[in-house]
C-alpha cells in the first residue's frame, strides 16, 4: 500500500485528489496539509512514501516545504501539483529533490501513475513541460553542456536506452522501441544514471538535451 500525504491550501483540491487516490486498491490517503509547515511537520510524523505537493501557498510555500523534506533525509518521494506549466517556481522544486512534476489538470489516471511511478523510487515529469523545462533548466547543473567524458563509460546499448529516457519514453516504450524486457529496461537506466552521476531520469532528459543526443 502507498501512503500518500496530500499537500495543498485549497480544500476542494485536497478533497479531490483525496478521493481520486482513494478510489484505488493500492493507494492509501494518510494525511492532509494546508501549507508547507505542516507538510514538513505532517511527513515527519506521518512518514508517507509520496507527498503531493502544491507550489503555492500562503506562509512556507511547496519549494521551501520541498528542500526541508529531501534535507531532513526523508524517505518520501516529493510529486510537484500545479496549474502553471511555465512556473520556474514549481520547475525549481525539482532541483530541490522533488520526484516529479505534474499539472492538475492531468487526468486522474495520469495522477495515479505518477504516484505510483515516485513511489517506486522513479520520476516523472509532465510531457507537456518537458520542452519548458530543459529550456529553463538548461546549463543550470554541474559539467559540460556540449560533451562529457562520462559518456565514454556507457555501452552502446546504455547509449540507446540513454537517449530514449531523453526523448520522455518509459520503461515500458523503452522496452519495446529496443525489444528488451522491462526488468532489462530498468537494469539499464539504473546503471546510465550511475555512470552519468545523474540523480533521476529528470536529470536525465536536460543531460540528454544538454549533450544534443535529442
Amino acid at each position: 500500500m502507498t501512503r500518500v500525504l496530500l499537500v495543498d491550501d485549497q480544500d476542494l483540491i485536497r478533497m479531490g485528489t483525496a478521493m481520486v487516490l482513494g478510489a484505488t486498491e493500492d493507494i492509501s490517503v494518510v494525511g492532509e496539509a494546508a501549507n508547507g509547515h505542516e507538510a514538513v511537520e505532517r511527513t515527519a510524523a506521518l512518514d508517507p512514501d509520496v507527498v503531493v505537493m502544491d507550489v503555492r501557498m500562503p506562509g512556507m510555500d511547496g519549494l521551501e516545504a520541498t528542500r526541508r523534506i529531501v534535507a531532513s533525509g526523508s524517505r518520501a518521494a516529493v510529486l510537484v501539483l500545479t496549474t502553471f506549466d511555465l512556473d520556474e517556481y514549481a520547475f525549481g522544486a525539482l532541483n530541490a529533490g522533488a520526484s516529479g512534476f505534474l499539472l492538475k489538470d492531468a487526468r486522474p489516471d495520469e495522477l495515479v501513475h505518477a504516484v505510483r511511478t515516485v513511489a517506486a523510487g522513479d520520476a516523472i515529469v509532465s510531457p507537456r513541460v518537458t520542452r519548458q523545462m530543459i529550456e529553463l533548466h538548461r546549463g543550470k547543473f554541474p559539467g559540460p553542456t556540449t560533451e562529457d567524458p562520462r559518456m565514454d563509460t556507457l555501452t552502446d546499448r546504455e547509449r540507446e536506452v540513454f537517449v530514449a529516457i531523453g526523448r520522455g519514453r518509459n520503461n515500458t516504450e523503452i522496452a519495446a522501441e529496443l525489444f528488451l524486457s522491462e526488468s532489462t529496461v530498468k537494469t539499464h537506466v539504473g546503471r546510465v544514471l550511475a555512470k552519468l552521476e545523474l540523480r533521476d531520469r529528470v536529470h536525465a532528459v536536460i543531460r540528454a538535451h544538454d549533450l544534443g543526443l535529442v
